[in-house]
C-alpha cells in the first residue's frame, strides 16, 4: 500500500495548481489522471493557444448559487498572480479583446510551466489511471485502481465536469462527492452553441458561415460580441455567452446592429439616395447573405427608400434591434466549454475548499458550482481555487 500526504485526482488546471502549491509546502503529492496526457483542456483551449486568464476577472464574471462562495478564492489568488507565473517562465503572450490573454505561440507553454513547476515541488505524477474505488477510514483515503491502493490524509478531486467527453470528461467528481454524502446541483452543458429548431434550420442553414457583432440577450441578460450562423444552429462568442444563462424554452433577442441607429441610418440614407434599394442600403450595415434572408423572411419590403415612411422605418429598426430567436436546445456536453452546477458550495469551505463534513476532502475547478463567462475566466477559477486548496491539502 502506497503512503501519500496528498492525492490529486485530475491533472487538469486545477490538479496542476494545487499538487504545486501542497508540493512547496513540502507536503507528499501524487497527481492521478485517467489520459495519456495533462492538462488536456489547456492544450485545446483557445484554439491551441490558450486564454488562460482575463484582466478584468472578478466574482461578478462567474455563476454559482451562492455568488459569494467564489470572492475568497479569487481575491487571494488573483489573474496578476498568474501573470506573473507566466511571466516568470518568459512565456509571450497578448491580448486579444476585452481583457481575454493568450499565448503568442502555444498552450503547451502553459502545460510545460506547470510541469516545470510540478517538478521543482517533487510532484509525482501517474497517467492512465482508472480509479475503481475511493473509501475513508481513520482519517486516511484509500483510493483503488486495477493495480494498486493508495492511501493519503488528503484527497482533492479536481476531475472537471462532463464538457468534451472526448478529451475524457466522466462524472466522477461528482459521484465521489455525493458518496460523502455533498449535495451535487443539476448539471447542464454551458458556453455551448443554440441549436435551431426545425423549421427554423431549414430557413437559416442556408446562411451557414455568416458572422457579425451583436448583443444577445436572454432573461435580460446582455453580452456584446460577434454572433454565427451554422448548419446547427447560432454559435460565436456572444451566444455561447448567453448559452449559460438560457434555459429551454427561453428566447434569444438579438441586436443586429448594436453600434448603429438603423432608424437614423435609413432616414439618412434615404436623404441621400432615395432611389436606392432598402435591401442596398442595409448591405452597408449587415452582411449581404444575411440581408437576402431576412428579405426572404419578410422582415422588410425591397422598394425604393424614398416609399418608406417614418412608422415603416421605425418598425424595420426595430425587428433588428431585437429579433427573436428560439432555439430548439444546446450542442451539448460534446462541444460545451464547461458544465454549469456541480458541488453545492453550501458543503464547502471557501477558504479551503474543503468539505465542510467530510475532513481532508476537498474539490476544486469545474466540479464545483463555480462557471465564469467566456473569455479566460474558468482558467482563474482553476488557479485560484486550486491555489487556496494547495495551501491547506
Amino acid at each position: 500500500m502506497q503512503q501519500w500526504d496528498v492525492i490529486i485526482i485530475g491533472a487538469g488546471a486545477a490538479g496542476l495548481m494545487c499538487a504545486i502549491e501542497a508540493g512547496k509546502r513540502g507536503r507528499r503529492v501524487l497527481l492521478l489522471d485517467n489520459g495519456k496526457r495533462v492538462g488536456r483542456k489547456i492544450l485545446m483551449s483557445g484554439g491551441g493557444r490558450c486564454n488562460f486568464t482575463n484582466m478584468y476577472a472578478g466574482p461578478e464574471n462567474f455563476l454559482s448559487q451562492n455568488k459569494h462562495f467564489c470572492k475568497s478564492a479569487l481575491s487571494r489568488y488573483t489573474q496578476w498572480d498568474f501573470i506573473a507565473l507566466v511571466q516568470k517562465h518568459a512565456i509571450a503572450y497578448h491580448e486579444k479583446t476585452l481583457g481575454q490573454l493568450f499565448c503568442d505561440d502555444s498552450a503547451k507553454d502553459i502545460v510545460d510551466m506547470l510541469l516545470s513547476e510540478a517538478k521543482a515541488a517533487n510532484v509525482q505524477i501517474a497517467l492512465q489511471q482508472t480509479i475503481t474505488g475511493v473509501s475513508f477510514a481513520d482519517g486516511q483515503y484509500t483510493v483503488t485502481t486495477a493495480e494498486l491502493s493508495r492511501q493519503c490524509h488528503s484527497l482533492v478531486v479536481a476531475s472537471g465536469g462532463l464538457s468534451l467527453p472526448n478529451l475524457g470528461a466522466t462524472a466522477f467528481g461528482f459521484q465521489l462527492a455525493e458518496q460523502f454524502g455533498l449535495k451535487v446541483l443539476p448539471l447542464r452543458a454551458a458556453l455551448v452553441p443554440l441549436t435551431w429548431q426545425p423549421a427554423d434550420k431549414a430557413v437559416f442553414e442556408e446562411i451557414s458561415g455568416v458572422s457579425l457583432p451583436v448583443t444577445a440577450e436572454v432573461n435580460g441578460t446582455v453580452f456584446p460580441e460577434d454572433m454565427l450562423f451554422t448548419h446547427r444552429g447560432l454559435s460565436g462568442p456572444a451566444i455561447l455567452q448567453i448559452s449559460s444563462y438560457w434555459q429551454p424554452g427561453d428566447e434569444v433577442i438579438v441586436n443586429m446592429a448594436p453600434q448603429t441607429d438603423v432608424a437614423e441610418f435609413l432616414s439618412a440614407q434615404q436623404q441621400a439616395h432615395p432611389e436606392q434599394e432598402v435591401k442596398t442600403a442595409l448591405a452597408k450595415l449587415l452582411p449581404k447573405r444575411l440581408v437576402e434572408k431576412l428579405l426572404e423572411l419578410k422582415v422588410f419590403t425591397n422598394q425604393p427608400l424614398k416609399a418608406l415612411n417614418p412608422k415603416s422605418i421605425k418598425q424595420l429598426a426595430d425587428s433588428l434591434h431585437a429579433y427573436v430567436f428560439k432555439p430548439n436546445g444546446t450542442e451539448g456536453y460534446r462541444t460545451a466549454e464547461v458544465t454549469i452546477g456541480g458541488v453545492d458550495t453550501d458543503y464547502l469551505s471557501s477558504k479551503t475548499m474543503e468539505a465542510k463534513n467530510q475532513p481532508g476532502l476537498y474539490f476544486i475547478g469545474e466540479v464545483v458550482d463555480v462557471t465564469g463567462w467566456l473569455g479566460g475566466y474558468n482558467f482563474q477559477w482553476a488557479w485560484a481555487s486550486g491555489w487556496v486548496a494547495g495551501q491547506y491539502c
